[in-house]
């Protein structure tokens, strides 16, 4: 019972005495933990915090983290009372120098916490500035997805046998600017300023494009360094590199896609829909941006349909045009177009398809666009960002109409295409594209985190029908392959005026010839295989030919072509497993 009694009293004069400067200093610290610069500056004292703002504590302590390489909050681990205030023992991990485990000086008057620049990082005593040297471990190397080398050493030199897939790509690295540099290289002054917060120090290689930049932060490893306050040893730790890198890409379908596209412009990329899996591609699919033409189709219906303007039941009289706002916006070659829903996605009749855009209005088509990743930054560090332009409320609906049938302001990667048909062959859930071979197994796993929801099952349902229909009697009969269903959807984007003659010529005028010129427009195709009623998609292709003519007779073979390479990969894969 005594020492019960003594126990409690000893509580309530340590808890009574503790002195409002410790108190000051406590408050502060834990301000600092939050990294909440506002309250910090509100425990100042009067004459600190006149001569310095919030905006100069907040950039105080990022400079100070940046230096450091700061890899989480500060957390202290005890504060205790001084003649001058309070020290604080603190802790705060680093990327590049390990753990820092430092003590901090806090002058506390009496009227709140004296500012000084060594309270922008633990350790740092007054009068101090926080330096950092570090350095890169060497670069590790690209697999292929069958282990055959795609990049090594500091010359990123490939395996003879995989020299042609390795060009297409690879990639390439360069050097990260300096802080005091205008950074006018490959690597510009916002991400070389990143990459040194996270220790990469001036004129170390890394990943432009490609592989070596989806995979940057893998292949660096972790970076090593010293960290000194006034030449005082803070922090050090060494470099530690990376293990090999093993890809998504298999050689066969990067080849496949490389003499399909036979040095044409454009871009063209496979992949998985059931990991997200980036099999391979050709030319610029993850970088081209450019209007996608019809392929866009597949959005507008699935938000035509959300919204109940339309159904698989409805059918639409044959026509040569739609009228929008009083303009005339044709179909392809001023044919006449219509019939089911399915017919005329078939067909890609932009006289039904401009319509919905004018029905839908901007903010519907961009809300639905955005869940298939448009306006939103790629899985694939480095990918180009598609668009559909800003929504501003007062779009006409000649501009609605185009923006319906893939033109106007849309702007998209055959990735980001790819990334739409992938949402659709798997039920309307998006799959997270990889090329790494960890995320992709891991996506396959029992209980991985589920593919982000695009649309109903429903929905996709209806588009998967429609989208069978364009190869089986559409514009896309190129793509079709014997034995396995395809689905996809042709897109011939134009460039340019490719319609010059009238719809109705004044009487009397000269009869008007179209002259057609393949290099007014883009063709574009994409798919997926096998897409029969309950059978698995297991290959997306999307295919862009710059200035090559339309979607059906340019882009299609190249499409089938690549699915073909695609699906004989898994059949090969598979017959492994067994």
């Amino acid at each position: 019972m005594l020492l019960a009694l003594v126990t409690l009293v000893v509580l309530l004069f340590s808890c009574g005495g503790e002195s409002e400067r410790l108190k000051s200093a406590r408050a502060w610290v834990a301000a600092w933990e939050r990294g909440d610069a506002r309250a910090m500056h509100r425990l100042l004292d009067p004459r600190s915090s006149r001569a310095v703002s919030v905006a100069d504590l907040r950039a105080a302590l990022a400079r100070a983290g940046a230096t450091a390489t700061a890899d989480g909050p500060v957390h202290a681990l005890a504060v205790s009372e001084t003649d001058d205030g309070a020290e604080a023992t603190l802790r705060v991990p680093t990327r590049a120098f390990g753990t820092v485990r430092a003590k901090t000086a806090i002058e506390v008057g009496d009227d709140g916490v004296v500012w000084s620049p060594h309270l922008a990082f633990p350790g740092l005593r007054p009068g101090e500035r926080l330096a950092a040297r570090t350095e890169l471990p060497p670069r590790a190397s690209l697999l292929a997805a069958d282990g055959a080398v795609l990049a090594a050493g500091p010359e990123r030199a490939p395996d003879a046998a995989v020299a042609e897939v390795a060009a297409e790509t690879v990639g390439m690295v360069a050097a990260v600017a300096a802080a005091d540099s205008d950074a006018g290289g490959a690597i510009d002054a916002e991400r070389s300023a990143a990459l040194r917060a996270e220790g990469v120090p001036p004129g170390a290689q890394v990943g432009v494009n490609g592989l070596e930049r989806a995979l940057d932060d893998r292949l660096r490893g972790t970076p090593g360094g010293r960290l000194t306050a006034g030449g005082r040893l803070l922090a050090a730790q060494a470099p530690r590199p990376a293990p090999p890198v093993r890809t998504t890409i298999d050689p066969g379908v990067v080849r496949a896609a490389i003499a399909a596209m036979a040095d044409r412009p454009g871009g063209a990329v496979a992949v998985d829909p059931r990991d997200g899996a980036v099999l391979g591609w050709a030319g610029t699919p993850f970088s081209g941006l450019g209007p996608p033409g019809s392929t866009f189709k597949i959005v507008t219906l699935v938000a035509a349909l959300e919204a109940g303007i339309t159904s698989e039941r409805a059918v639409y009289p044959h026509e040569q045009q739609a009228l929008l706002d009083g303009a005339p916006l044709q179909n392809a070659d001023r044919e006449l177009c219509g019939g089911t829903l399915y017919e005329t996605f078939a067909h890609s009749c932009n006289s039904v398809f401009a319509p919905f855009g004018a029905q839908l209005g901007m903010a519907r088509l961009a809300a639905t666009a955005a869940r298939f990743g448009f306006g939103r930054a790629p899985d694939l560090p480095g990918a180009a960002t598609s668009t559909v332009g800003t929504v501003s409320g007062d779009e006409d609906a000649l501009a609605l109409g185009s923006t319906a049938i893939g033109q106007g302001k849309v702007s998209a990667s055959a990735l980001q295409i790819a990334v739409v048909t992938a949402a659709i062959a798997r039920d309307g859930r998006r799959p997270r594209l990889t090329v790494d071979a960890v995320a992709a197994a891991q996506a396959r796993r029992r209980g991985a985190r589920p593919p982000q929801r695009a649309t109903s099952a429903a929905v996709a349902a209806d588009v998967q029908a429609a989208m069978r229909a364009v190869v089986r009697d559409g514009t896309g009969t190129a793509a079709a392959i014997d034995g396995t269903e395809v689905a996809g959807k042709t897109g011939t984007a134009e460039l340019g005026v490719t319609q010059r003659c009238p719809v109705e010529p004044e009487p009397g005028a000269e009869p008007c010839v179209e002259e057609d010129d393949p290099t007014d427009t883009d063709a574009w195709f994409t798919g997926y295989a096998p897409a029969g009623d309950g059978e698995r998609p297991r290959a997306v292709v999307t295919v862009v030919l710059t200035r090559a003519g339309t979607g059906g007779g340019t882009a299609a073979p190249v499409a089938r072509e690549l699915l073909l390479a695609a699906l004989a990969r898994d059949e090969v894969a598979a017959s492994g497993d067994s």
